[in-house]
Protein backbone atom coordinates (compact mmCIF):
# COMPACT_ATOMS: atom_id res chain seq x y z
CA UNK A 1 0.00 0.00 0.00
CA UNK A 2 1.62 3.57 -0.98
CA UNK A 3 2.50 5.75 1.87
CA UNK A 4 0.39 8.59 3.24
CA UNK A 5 3.10 10.78 2.30
CA UNK A 6 3.35 9.78 -1.60
CA UNK A 7 -0.32 10.80 -1.77
CA UNK A 8 0.52 14.18 -0.43
CA UNK A 9 3.68 14.71 -2.97
CA UNK A 10 1.93 13.52 -5.63
CA UNK A 11 -0.56 16.00 -4.74
CA UNK A 12 2.36 18.87 -4.07
CA UNK A 13 3.93 17.74 -7.56
CA UNK A 14 0.54 18.06 -9.28
CA UNK A 15 -0.01 21.97 -8.12
CA UNK A 16 3.30 22.60 -8.98
CA UNK A 17 2.44 21.45 -12.47
CA UNK A 18 -0.83 23.82 -13.04
CA UNK A 19 0.59 26.52 -11.72
CA UNK A 20 3.83 26.59 -13.65
CA UNK A 21 3.96 28.45 -16.88
CA UNK A 22 6.43 25.55 -18.76
CA UNK A 23 9.09 22.89 -16.99
CA UNK A 24 12.43 21.12 -18.17
CA UNK A 25 13.67 18.18 -17.47
CA UNK A 26 16.83 17.28 -16.74
CA UNK A 27 19.06 14.36 -16.47
CA UNK A 28 21.83 15.76 -13.60
CA UNK A 29 24.02 12.88 -13.88
CA UNK A 30 27.89 13.90 -13.16
CA UNK A 31 26.71 17.37 -11.42
CA UNK A 32 28.94 17.68 -7.94
CA UNK A 33 27.61 19.16 -4.85
CA UNK A 34 28.67 22.42 -5.34
CA UNK A 35 27.94 22.40 -9.24
CA UNK A 36 24.41 21.31 -8.52
CA UNK A 37 24.30 23.86 -5.73
CA UNK A 38 25.09 26.51 -8.22
CA UNK A 39 22.47 25.59 -10.67
CA UNK A 40 19.85 26.26 -7.84
CA UNK A 41 21.15 29.19 -6.76
CA UNK A 42 20.81 30.61 -10.50
CA UNK A 43 17.12 28.93 -10.78
CA UNK A 44 15.85 30.51 -7.52
CA UNK A 45 17.26 33.87 -8.11
CA UNK A 46 15.63 34.16 -11.39
CA UNK A 47 12.38 32.32 -10.08
CA UNK A 48 12.94 28.63 -11.05
CA UNK A 49 11.68 26.05 -8.84
CA UNK A 50 14.23 23.31 -9.18
CA UNK A 51 13.34 19.89 -7.90
CA UNK A 52 14.26 15.90 -7.70
CA UNK A 53 11.14 14.08 -7.43
CA UNK A 54 11.08 9.89 -8.15
CA UNK A 55 9.71 9.34 -11.46
CA UNK A 56 7.20 7.62 -10.77
CA UNK A 57 5.22 10.24 -8.46
CA UNK A 58 5.90 12.56 -11.01
CA UNK A 59 4.28 10.65 -13.68
CA UNK A 60 1.17 9.86 -11.50
CA UNK A 61 0.97 13.63 -10.79
CA UNK A 62 1.22 14.60 -14.83
CA UNK A 63 -1.21 12.70 -15.51
CA UNK A 64 -3.58 13.54 -13.00
CA UNK A 65 -3.00 17.27 -14.27
CA UNK A 66 -3.61 16.28 -18.16
CA UNK A 67 -0.11 15.80 -19.20
CA UNK A 68 0.36 12.69 -21.42
CA UNK A 69 3.50 11.66 -22.67
CA UNK A 70 5.96 12.45 -20.35
CA UNK A 71 6.76 8.64 -19.04
CA UNK A 72 9.10 8.61 -22.36
CA UNK A 73 11.49 11.29 -20.91
CA UNK A 74 11.12 9.65 -17.03
CA UNK A 75 14.34 7.35 -16.79
CA UNK A 76 17.22 7.57 -14.91
CA UNK A 77 17.85 10.02 -12.61
CA UNK A 78 15.47 13.27 -13.74
CA UNK A 79 15.20 16.54 -12.48
CA UNK A 80 12.79 19.25 -13.01
CA UNK A 81 12.71 22.78 -12.94
CA UNK A 82 9.85 24.88 -12.95
CA UNK A 83 9.27 28.38 -14.48
CA UNK A 84 6.51 30.02 -12.38
CA UNK A 85 6.91 33.97 -13.98
CA UNK A 86 7.54 32.22 -17.64
CA UNK A 87 8.43 29.55 -19.70
CA UNK A 88 11.67 31.19 -21.01
CA UNK A 89 13.67 31.28 -18.52
CA UNK A 90 13.88 28.14 -16.99
CA UNK A 91 15.31 26.69 -20.30
CA UNK A 92 17.55 29.36 -20.91
CA UNK A 93 19.78 29.30 -17.48
CA UNK A 94 19.85 25.40 -17.94
CA UNK A 95 20.49 25.65 -21.50
CA UNK A 96 23.90 28.16 -20.74
CA UNK A 97 24.79 26.16 -17.45
CA UNK A 98 24.67 23.15 -19.57
CA UNK A 99 26.94 24.99 -22.35
CA UNK A 100 29.52 25.36 -18.87
CA UNK A 101 29.46 22.60 -16.97
CA UNK A 102 28.94 19.79 -20.40
CA UNK A 103 27.75 17.46 -17.68
CA UNK A 104 24.05 17.40 -17.80
CA UNK A 105 21.93 17.19 -20.48
CA UNK A 106 18.17 18.28 -21.30
CA UNK A 107 15.68 15.01 -21.40
CA UNK A 108 12.41 17.22 -22.25
CA UNK A 109 9.77 19.84 -20.75
CA UNK A 110 6.47 20.85 -20.12
CA UNK A 111 4.50 23.95 -22.23
CA UNK A 112 1.55 24.10 -20.46
CA UNK A 113 -0.47 20.72 -20.98
CA UNK A 114 2.09 19.87 -23.77
CA UNK A 115 5.46 17.66 -23.88
CA UNK A 116 8.21 19.17 -25.64
CA UNK A 117 11.15 17.60 -27.05
CA UNK A 118 14.19 18.72 -26.55
CA UNK A 119 14.50 20.55 -29.74
CA UNK A 120 11.33 22.51 -28.27
CA UNK A 121 12.98 23.11 -24.80
CA UNK A 122 16.27 24.84 -26.77
CA UNK A 123 13.64 26.71 -29.03
CA UNK A 124 12.07 28.08 -25.91
CA UNK A 125 15.97 29.41 -24.84
CA UNK A 126 16.38 30.95 -27.66
CA UNK A 127 13.53 33.17 -27.58
CA UNK A 128 14.48 36.72 -25.78
CA UNK A 129 13.45 37.42 -22.39
CA UNK A 130 10.31 39.39 -21.56
CA UNK A 131 12.24 42.62 -20.71
CA UNK A 132 13.85 42.34 -24.19
CA UNK A 133 10.71 41.60 -25.66
CA UNK A 134 8.62 44.28 -24.41
CA UNK A 135 12.00 46.72 -25.56
CA UNK A 136 11.26 45.74 -28.79
CA UNK A 137 7.73 46.25 -28.39
CA UNK A 138 8.33 49.77 -27.17
CA UNK A 139 10.87 50.31 -29.88
CA UNK A 140 8.68 49.58 -32.40
CA UNK A 141 5.65 51.76 -31.41
CA UNK A 142 8.16 54.45 -31.12
CA UNK A 143 9.33 54.27 -34.35
CA UNK A 144 6.69 55.89 -36.33
CA UNK A 145 6.25 58.59 -33.76
CA UNK A 146 9.50 59.49 -33.88
CA UNK A 147 9.48 59.46 -37.91
CA UNK A 148 6.42 61.63 -37.73
CA UNK A 149 8.34 64.28 -35.43
CA UNK A 150 11.07 64.20 -37.57
CA UNK A 151 9.14 64.78 -40.56
CA UNK A 152 7.27 67.44 -38.93
CA UNK A 153 10.78 69.06 -37.73
CA UNK A 154 11.89 69.04 -41.00
CA UNK A 155 8.97 71.44 -42.30
CA UNK A 156 9.25 73.46 -39.54
CA UNK A 157 12.78 73.93 -40.07
CA UNK A 158 12.33 74.63 -44.14
CA UNK A 159 9.49 77.46 -42.89
CA UNK A 160 12.42 78.95 -40.56
CA UNK A 161 14.72 79.01 -43.65
CA UNK A 162 12.48 81.18 -45.95
CA UNK A 163 10.97 83.26 -43.36
CA UNK A 164 15.31 83.72 -42.36
CA UNK A 165 15.63 83.98 -46.57
CA UNK A 166 12.94 86.72 -46.36
CA UNK A 167 14.26 88.77 -43.80
CA UNK A 168 17.30 88.97 -45.35
CA UNK A 169 16.02 89.68 -48.89
CA UNK A 170 13.93 92.77 -46.88
CA UNK A 171 17.11 93.72 -45.32
CA UNK A 172 19.15 94.01 -48.14
CA UNK A 173 16.01 95.91 -49.86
Amino acid sequence: MPKQENYALVEKIGSKLAEAKGAVLVDYRGLSVIQDTELRKKLREAGVEYRVYKNTLLSIAAKEQGIEGLDDYLSGPTAIAFGMADSVTGPKIIRDYIKDVKKMEIKGGILGTEVIDVKQVEALADLPSKEQLLAMLVRGMQAPIAGLVNCLQGNIRNLVYVLEAVRKQKESA
